[in-house]
């Protein structure tokens, strides 16, 4: 009995493919110019590719467990001379506590805004905030004329 080679594969199996193995150039001349550049772009490590919002929920979570500020606290010193300045003429002094101390208690409130503007968001059907969300938390918890 002859021996056919479709009739001995069972069914439902497909044959496999034997991986292909590129071919291997032999070295051309190349210009003097490029003597020392190779033809192929240099390989870099796989980076991860992450889905929409997955990074943001990440960086939610390594936030929430850390306690270090998040502003700067040079910009924000700048920021605080700025204001005492437009206050008065002379140039007022700050302890460096008292200025960690107003900054932690600045990121407090920001905090609380956002957390508020995040629930307006929320209840409008979103996952964005947008300024008219920030306005109305500020609106309600009355600090609209500060």
């Amino acid at each position: 009995m002859r021996r056919n080679s479709s009739a001995s594969r069972r069914k439902g199996k497909t044959p496999q493919r034997r991986p292909q193995v590129p071919a291997q150039r032999t070295p051309s001349v190349t210009s003097p110019r490029r003597s020392g550049v190779s033809g192929q772009p240099p390989v870099s490590p796989k980076k991860r590719k992450f889905r929409p919002g997955t990074r943001a929920l990440m960086e939610i979570r390594k936030y929430q467990k850390s306690t270090d500020l998040l502003l700067r606290k040079a910009p924000f010193a700048r920021l605080v001379h700025e204001v005492c300045q437009s206050f008065s003429r002379e140039r007022l002094r700050w302890q460096v506590y008292a200025l960690l101390a107003l900054q932690e208690a600045a990121e407090a409130f920001l905090v609380l805004i956002f957390s508020d503007a995040n629930l307006c968001a929320i209840h409008a059907k979103r996952v964005t905030v947008f300024p008219r969300d920030i306005q109305l938390a500020r609106r309600i918890r009355g600090v609209d004329n500060l």
